[in-house]
């Protein structure tokens, strides 16, 4: 057998495993940016983003949080009679962008 398709399995399975390798280090390039940011002034804190829109969510289950770095936007994810709804909300402004769900 060729050296070659005997290599095939092995790099199949670094593959497969390459995005569970590099999600923690996304994850905490993640966490990273948004302290500096946050530190900075140039992003408001978790905190009053959820002061300001979790308020205005009722009878909805707010389940947590994500932050796209590269556009300073925190989707911030509810629960509401099953479905699930995503409220966009700018990182340094804390205006609501939008919302997907009702």
């Amino acid at each position: 057998m060729p050296p070659l398709v005997k290599m095939v399995p092995a790099l199949l399975l670094l593959t497969a495993a390459a995005p569970a390798i590099a999600a923690p280090a996304d994850q905490e390039s993640e966490r990273a940016f948004a302290w500096r940011a946050t530190r900075s002034g140039k992003l408001l804190p978790i905190k009053e983003i959820e002061r300001r829109v979790i308020p205005t969510m009722k009878g909805a289950q707010y389940i947590g949080f994500n932050l796209d770095p590269q556009s300073a936007v925190y989707t911030l994810k509810f629960l509401r009679d099953g479905e699930v709804i995503w409220v966009d909300v700018d990182g340094r402004s804390g205006q609501v962008l939008g919302q997907t769900g009702r």
